[in-house]
């Protein structure tokens, strides 16, 4: 039986099933295609890892998901620069890029105690942001996917605010969107692997506890942390998302909005065409 075409692994998360086998979830792209396949049987120490080649044998669908053996797997080469397939890695924004919307958001904010703490969040966050996965396998699941998906919260905010028809306190909602997933640091190793801190804290409370620490150090308003915390606490949107509680407010719904437009659009883009979403309860068409 001859080898199908290469992919380029870009994401991968592992698991146990029920009866604690062990396999792997790869998210896969060649130039013309994209697809997710689970392999059955893979250690996680096994490979293959992120950048490198894979081949099949094999790969068996049903009902929109596509799974092969361990057996009918072939790890290749890590990709290197030069390479057809190198370009499709995903991997962190530049820095002018992250500083370029800090500036124009901070142009834009007008609270004389907050601007000196988003511009100082800003510059120490970029660094662990671009080492960490926003998940690992929902959305942004590669290292420095954290950085990517928060600038692309910002860079969103950065766009919308000048055409909103009413009034909200925008240092506010820049604040919350740099902290809102800083738990993930705790949550994930930089390979993507759980970490105890996410079963016994959770990224929500890890994420609003240290924001609130630090706007209570800089004696911020008691009840400038409480909303700027709310955003954080309220940030997936409903109780049965993980929120401790619900926005209330008109900068906690639009960042609620503006994460998930991150998460479930990169979602979609690497999801392969005809592909279950279990974040979108849907198939993906493309």
């Amino acid at each position: 039986m001859a080898l199908q075409k290469e992919y380029l692994v870009v994401g991968r998360s592992n698991g146990t099933t029920k009866r604690g086998d062990p396999f792997c979830t790869l998210k896969l792209k060649a130039l013309d295609e994209e697809l997710t396949v689970a392999v059955w049987d893979v250690l996680p120490t096994a490979e293959p890892t992120v950048g490198q080649l894979v081949s099949f044998f094999n790969i068996q669908e049903n009902d929109g998901k596509k799974s092969a053996r361990h057996a009918d797997m072939h790890p290749g080469a890590v990709v290197q620069e030069g390479h057809p397939l190198y370009d499709l890695l995903p991997r962190p924004i530049r820095r002018e890029v992250w500083d370029e919307t800090m500036k124009n958001l901070l142009a834009f904010c007008t609270d004389e105690m907050l601007k000196p703490i988003i511009a100082e969040m800003a510059d120490v966050l970029f660094k662990p942001y671009s080492l960490y996965p926003a998940a690992t396998n929902v959305h942004h699941a590669f290292k420095g996917g954290l950085l990517n998906h928060t600038h692309q919260m910002l860079h969103m905010l950065e766009g919308l605010y000048p055409c909103l028809p009413y009034p909200i306190k925008i240092d506010r909602c820049v604040l919350a969107i740099l902290f809102h997933d800083y738990g993930k640091v705790y949550e994930y190793s930089k390979e993507g692997e759980p970490q105890q801190a996410r079963y016994l804290l959770g990224h929500i409370y890890i994420s609003a506890n240290r924001l609130n620490n630090i706007l209570k150090e800089r004696e911020i308003p008691e009840d400038e942390i409480d909303r700027i915390v709310h955003i954080i606490l309220s940030h997936h949107g409903q109780l049965e998302f993980g929120s401790p509680v619900v926005p209330c407010t008109q900068e906690a719904v639009i960042v609620n909005l503006l994460d998930n437009l991150s998460a479930k659009t990169d979602n979609i883009e690497t999801t392969g065409d005809g592909e279950k979403s279990f974040a979108l309860g849907t198939c993906v068409v493309k």
